[in-house]
């Protein structure tokens, strides 16, 4: 029997349960990319979810039919690294699919949804900084390796990551 799943803008109430996906997903899925010693000190510093993008109507939710996020993610304006704010261009947020769902294409259908809603705001272009193993999930959407890049988490933690860009002018 297929899985009713639907996708829905994210509201403030679904904090513990984005928050939760985050937790189970992360840890589970980075591990066969990052060694222990960078996920025990990087993955409690991204993996929590984001007030602000919540209430932006910018972030967006698969759920199964009780209601269980499967998939998050969404986009912002706000560059997530500390660089500068273009008015075309616009970054990935918090992409998350909960471990025991991958393959199922909520990732994407999620990522779909970001990517749309971005070009029908003006957006041309999409930046991700990409866990090194979400990068093939990225390039099957469109997405280029740009360069690598090491993100700074506090004192003595770097995370590194993937830069990417996807045109979505056309």
């Amino acid at each position: 029997m297929a899985q009713t799943i639907t996708l829905r803008t994210a509201v403030p109430s679904d904090l513990s349960g984005i928050d939760r996906l985050l937790g189970r997903s992360y840890p589970r899925l980075l591990a066969p990319d990052y060694p222990p010693s960078v996920l025990v000190l990087a993955v409690p510093r991204f993996a929590r979810a984001q007030p602000e993008l919540l209430r932006s109507g910018r972030y967006y939710v698969a759920e199964d039919a009780q209601g269980r996020i499967l998939a998050a993610g969404g986009w912002s304006r706000r560059n997530p690294s500390g660089g500068p704010v273009g008015e075309t261009t616009a970054h990935v947020r918090h992409v998350a699919t909960d471990p025991d769902a991958v393959r199922r294409g909520l990732g994407r259908l999620v990522m779909e949804r970001v990517m749309a809603d971005a070009r029908a705001a003006g957006i041309q272009w999409l930046n991700s900084l990409s866990t090194r193993t979400a990068v093939p999930f990225y390039r099957s959407l469109g997405f280029r390796a740009v360069h690598p890049q090491e993100l700074s988490l506090g004192p003595g933690i770097v995370f590194p990551v993937m830069r990417m860009v996807a045109d979505l002018r056309a």
